[in-house]
This record gives structure tokens, sequence and C-alpha cells, in this order.
């Protein structure tokens, strides 16, 4: 059974998470794996409403530094988010994605999945979509520095990364942990 990490607070409250160097409130993560190993939270820039982000507890690089158990439980987690944002914006499809280590995109240095819901015609060219992730980032700066930037990537501080409201933020990650307790019979 998972634990949403904005339910009951008598169950298991998630504590604030790291992301690399960024602090992600508790109000923004919305589900916490059954071993605590795995976290999800919503995004500051979504290329596409509902993109989201699951990644191990433990600040790690790449997924080649994970032990056995952070990575499995990782991809299973996946699943379980991938299930509630598609019912959340009904869809039927996602891209799941993993830009490993900095040569591959990866703007911030701890291993994440992002996870969005598709649905036909959300872009021109249904690949579009790749470029739209190759050009994500945490803040506009970053995004604008990754246009034909090198492999070095500056990762700015929280108070530089203000896109989308904290409520905005705490009210998608309310909806989606609703969505999770009610397909795993947790009452949120």
């Amino acid at each position: 059974m998972s634990t949403p990490a904005s339910g009951d607070s008598s169950d298991c409250p998630a504590p604030e998470q790291l992301f690399g160097r960024f602090h992600i409130p508790k109000n923004h993560i919305f589900y916490t794996s059954p071993s605590s190993l795995t976290v999800s939270f919503v995004n500051l820039r979504p290329i596409v409403p509902g993109h989201v982000l699951v990644c191990p507890r433990r600040v790690a690089s790449r997924l080649s530094d994970l032990t056995d158990s952070e990575h499995d439980d990782l991809w299973r987690s996946v699943r379980v988010i991938q299930r509630a944002v598609e019912h959340a914006h009904g869809c039927d499809s996602s891209n799941v994605a993993v830009q490993d280590g900095a040569g591959a995109g990866q703007s911030v240095p701890h291993v994440h999945v992002h996870v969005l819901p598709r649905r036909s015609g959300d872009f021109d060219r249904n690949d579009d979509v790749y470029d739209a992730l190759d050009a994500w980032a945490p803040t506009e700066r970053l995004a604008k520095g990754k246009e034909g930037a090198s492999a070095k990537i500056v990762v700015l501080e929280d108070s530089e990364r203000v896109d989308r409201t904290s409520e905005v933020m705490a009210a998608e990650s309310s909806s989606y942990a609703k969505i999770i307790g009610e397909e795993n019979g947790v009452s949120v």
C-alpha cells in the first residue's frame, strides 16, 4: 500500500525533500513509496499538464549510483505515479523519461524520472516532446542556458527558481495524493 505524502498526518507525512540541492516543500510531495525510498512531486516548470517527477529520496546523481533496492523501488513507484497522473488528466498514454547525466540533458544532478501524461495532438509533431524534455530545466534561466550549451550545467539557488506558485503546486500535489490513496484503499 502506498503512502500519499499529503495524506493523514497520523500515517507517515513526508519530510521536506532535497532534489539535488533544491528543497521541495512537503506539500508538493504527493507520493512516498511504502519503503520510503522514493518520492514523487509536482513540477515547477511542467512541459504538459500533469508533468511530475519521481526520484529516490537519497540524492544520487546517476541511475548506476542507486542501490538495487532504490532502483527497483523507483521503477515500481513510476508505475503508480503514471497511472495516477493519467487518471487525473484523462489520458491513456504517457512519456516516461530519464536524462541520466549532464551529457544527456540532466539539469539537476539527482536521478529523476519525468512522467508526462499525453494525449493525441498535444504537440504538433508527437516527437516534439523530446525536444521539450531536452530543453527542460528547473528555471527559465537554466533552460535558456541549455540552448546550444556545453555539458556544464549551472544549478541556481532555491530563491532564484520561482515559476509556479506554491499554492498551485500544493493543490496539484493534493489531488494526486487523493487519487493514489483511492486506488490503494488509503483514506486521504
